[in-house]
């Protein structure tokens, strides 16, 4: 991981760990269950806001409201996904999940309050004349023609009586996971008044490299370092897109959109280095 990347991660981790215990400053079990779901991830979505943030001139706050917000909605998605009605994990991040830690009620409202945060974070006057623009677009990108849709298809897999095909699954993955990270790398340009097609055809490449890799962790990971439970998909017999490429061809075709994300990167330069590592980074990381 290339110095550049890994200092604006950690950057930005620490600057929306900031923002959330500036915001969430409740002492109940509620607000501490949101602070738990949110803290101590990765916070790809909410670095790649930022950087999008300052590729386009946008005022620190208004993009750390975008940050945070999509952090709030990721968190919840995980939230609700480790519940016992839809994967039933145990662990997240190396910690007991949110049900394990409190149980199903606060899960179910905890992600139920993080996701009606992050709208109220986009609904600040400090993000400027585009922010409607920018909360329809999580709006959709979060709901039943986004990632809901892609667990819905997701859940629905799992009692096919056909596995999914590579197309299906494309489909599948690019509204689960592909979706919010689209919507995190446009938001700069979006909050900015800019076209965000550059970033735009980037997220769609980093997004289907995401998920490849994250199957291919599936196989090869040390559940150590991913931090939850490996090789369901394989043990209950889902298609990925491992098991239809083959473990060398899907590393293949994840290289290749890496290389696909940086090429369309080109209108910004040597200033989109950082988000070229960070396409690098996704199909190399081991969490």
């Amino acid at each position: 991981m290339a110095d550049i990347f890994k200092d604006a991660l950690t950057q930005a981790q620490s600057q929306i760990t900031e923002q959330v215990n500036l915001r969430l400053t409740g002492d109940d079990a509620l607000h501490a269950a949101m602070r738990y779901a949110i803290v101590g991830g990765k916070m790809l979505r909410g670095f790649l806001v930022l950087e999008s943030a300052r590729l386009h001139g946008v005022a620190p706050q208004a993009a750390l409201n975008a940050a945070l917000a999509i952090e709030c909605v990721h968190a919840y998605s995980l939230v609700h996904d480790d519940l016992p009605c839809m994967d039933d994990d145990d662990l997240r991040r190396g910690q007991p999940t949110v049900h394990k830690k409190w149980d199903e009620a606060m899960a179910v409202l905890a992600g139920d309050s993080l996701q009606g945060f992050a709208f109220e974070l986009l609904a600040d006057p400090a993000n400027g004349p585009h922010a409607l623009t920018l909360i329809k677009g999580l709006a959709q990108s979060a709901g039943k023609d986004g990632m809901v849709s892609g667990q819905m298809l997701d859940i629905a897999a799992e009692t096919a009586t056909t596995p999914l095909t590579l197309e299906q699954i494309t489909k599948l993955q690019s509204r689960k996971t592909g979706c919010l990270i689209e919507w995190s790398t446009i938001a700069g340009a979006v909050l900015a008044g800019d076209d965000p097609a550059p970033l735009r055809r980037y997220a769609t490449a980093l997004g289907l490299a995401f998920q490849i890799a994250d199957d291919i962790l599936d196989i090869e990971g040390d559940a150590a370092k991913v931090g939850k439970a490996l090789r369901k998909d394989d043990a209950a017999g889902k298609a990925t897109f491992v098991s239809l490429l083959g473990l060398d061809t899907a590393k293949a075709r994840a290289a290749e959109l890496v290389t696909e994300a940086c090429a369309a990167l080109k209108p910004y330069g040597d200033d989109a280095q950082c988000l070229k590592d960070a396409a690098r980074f996704v199909i190399s990381r081991d969490s």
